[in-house]
């Protein structure tokens, strides 16, 4: 059973965390939700998380995969984040997978993990952010070998399916998606 670590910081985007940890718990995947502190994490538009553990407990396990959900300023506080910033590296040095959505690949730049990499993000999330060889795509999800990202609430779904994919395969993203009903593209 696939390992997979979501921070959840102040000022996260509901829907997008939400639709991460939904689906993958649907996967089967054992999903650990961790807050920067110890308070309720009250996300983007109010809805109250409560995190099964704190960035500080759960960043000594191992993980298969780290997803990071945007919103703001929640993605601000995961770029500034010493602690996750220090994860994102360790897992791609581990060659495991590092996913961001929406504003979040901002934590992605700041851990400098998108050189030379094809990235997407929310319109202007890394405007301003220079970064070498970085080709930015408007496509709702990329994926660059083991990193993957994505543009924001509307392809939350779309993003998490793929990362129930990557790791479980077509057939597991298959079991996931037929019941939710959502209609032929």
């Amino acid at each position: 059973m696939a390992n997979i670590l979501v921070p959840l910081a102040q000022g996260c985007e509901e829907l997008e965390a939400i639709t991460i940890i939904d689906l993958m718990r649907r996967a089967g995947f054992n999903v650990v939700t961790a807050s920067l502190d110890d308070q309720p994490v009250k996300a983007s538009r109010g809805s109250v998380l409560i995190a099964d553990t704190t960035i500080d407990q759960a960043i000594r396990h191992d993980y298969d995969m780290i997803v990071l959900p945007g919103g703001l300023p929640g993605a601000d506080h995961l770029r500034d984040d010493a602690r996750v910033q220090q994860k994102l590296k360790d897992m791609t040095v581990q060659d495991k997978f590092v996913a961001a959505i929406c504003a979040a690949p901002r934590a992605l730049a700041q851990a400098g993990l998108l050189k030379g990499k094809q990235v997407t993000s929310f319109p202007g999330a890394l405007d301003g952010t220079p970064i070498d060889g970085m080709q930015y795509l408007e496509a709702p999800v990329v994926v660059d070998g083991k990193l993957v990202t994505s543009r924001g609430p509307g392809t939350a779904m779309d993003f998490a399916l793929t990362l129930i994919e990557l790791l479980g395969g077509k057939a597991k993203r298959k079991q996931v998606e037929e019941p939710l009903q959502r209609p032929a593209a």
